[in-house]
C-alpha cells in the first residue's frame, strides 16, 4: 500500500523535471527570435523619430543623399544604387564561377577529391573581410587601373570582385549540397538514353536541383547586400547614382560604418539616418530571404 504513494510521488517528480527541461530549452530556442524582435523593435523606433523630422517624400523620391553636409538632403537612392551595383557586379563573378565548382565537386570530382578540394573552398568563407577589402584596394584595384586608366581608387568594381570571392564558397556548397541529393537513378536513366557526362549534369541534374541553386544564389545576393567592411574600405564614400562600376560610390553598410565612427553628434538627425538606412537594408535583405524560402518550397523536387 505504501509503494503506490511513493510511485506517484517519483512520477510527479518526472513530469515537473521534464516540463522544467522542456521549459529551458524553450527558452534557448526562442533565444534567437527575440534577439530578432528586440532588433526591429529598435530599429522601428529610432526610425520613427527620424521620419517625424523628414518626409516619406523627402527619402523616397530625393535623389541626392547629403545629410552630414550644411545643405542636408536625404534621398536614400544613391546608397540604395551603390549597394545594388556591387552586389550585382560580386554575382556576375560568384555565381558562374561556384555553380561551376559545385557541378566538378558533384559529377566529376572523385569522392577522394571532393573530400579534399571542398574544405579549401570553404577556407575562403573564414577569410576577415576586411582582408578582402585591402587586397581589393591594394591589389585588384592597381590591376583595373593598369588595365582602365580612368578607375578611380575607390571604386565599385574592386570590391565587387573581393566580394565575389567571398561569397563563392556559399554558392558553390549550397549548390552542391543541391546537386548531391538528387538521385542517382536520374542520372543513371540519362546515361542509358546516350547522354554524355556533361548534358547529364546540365541538363538533368541542374534542372532538377533548381530550387536549392536558385535559394543558393538568393542567399549569396543577402550576404552581399549586407556585407559592410569590403565596401568600406575599397568602394568609397560618394554617394551617387551611377552605373558605372569603375567610379567611387557609397553603400549603405559602408554609411553606417562612417557614421557610426564617432564624428556625428549622438541623437542629432545625421546620427539617426542610420537608422532609417538599416531599415531599408534590413527590409531589403529580408525581401530576399522571404523570396529565397518561397522559391525553394514553390518548385522544391520530392522524390521517392
Amino acid at each position: 500500500m505504501q509503494a503506490l504513494p511513493s510511485r506517484l510521488s517519483l512520477l510527479r517528480r518526472r513530469r515537473a523535471e521534464e516540463r522544467a527541461v522542456k521549459a529551458v530549452l524553450l527558452l534557448f530556442a526562442m533565444v534567437s527570435t527575440l534577439t530578432t524582435l528586440g532588433i526591429i523593435y529598435v530599429l522601428f523606433q529610432e526610425t520613427a523619430l527620424f521620419f517625424r523630422e523628414v518626409s516619406f517624400a523627402q527619402f523616397f523620391l530625393d535623389t541626392r543623399w547629403t545629410p552630414l553636409f550644411l545643405s542636408q538632403r536625404f534621398g536614400i537612392w544613391p546608397l540604395v544604387n551603390g549597394t545594388v551595383l556591387v552586389a550585382a557586379l560580386a554575382m556576375v563573378v560568384a555565381l558562374p564561377l561556384g555553380l561551376l565548382a559545385a557541378i566538378f565537386m558533384s559529377e566529376f570530382a572523385s569522392e577522394k577529391v571532393r573530400r579534399i578540394l571542398k574544405p579549401f573552398l570553404e577556407i575562403l568563407a573564414g577569410i576577415p573581410t576586411v582582408v578582402y577589402g585591402y587586397f581589393a584596394l591594394t591589389f585588384i584595384t592597381p590591376l583595373l587601373r593598369s588595365i582602365f586608366p580612368q578607375t578611380q581608387v575607390f571604386n565599385a568594381a574592386s570590391a565587387a570582385i573581393a566580394m565575389g570571392f567571398m561569397i563563392l564558397p556559399t554558392v558553390a556548397s549550397l549548390s552542391e549540397d543541391a546537386l548531391y541529393a538528387v538521385p542517382r537513378s536520374l542520372r543513371e536513366a540519362a546515361y542509358a538514353l546516350g547522354a554524355t557526362r556533361w548534358e547529364v549534369a546540365t541538363q538533368v541534374v541542374v534542372p532538377a536541383a533548381l530550387s536549392g541553386i536558385a535559394a543558393a544564389f538568393i542567399l549569396a545576393v543577402s550576404r552581399a547586400v549586407g556585407e559592410t567592411m569590403i565596401v568600406a574600405i575599397a568602394a568609397g564614400q560618394q554617394p551617387k547614382l551611377t552605373l558605372n562600376p569603375l567610379e567611387s560610390i557609397e553603400t549603405m553598410t559602408a554609411y553606417i560604418v562612417q557614421v557610426s565612427l564617432g564624428d556625428t553628434p549622438h541623437q542629432s538627425l545625421a546620427y539617426m539616418t542610420i537608422f532609417a538606412v538599416g531599415m531599408m537594408l534590413f527590409l531589403m535583405t529580408l525581401g530576399m530571404n522571404v523570396a529565397s524560402y518561397m522559391l525553394t518550397q514553390r518548385y522544391r523536387e520530392v522524390y521517392e
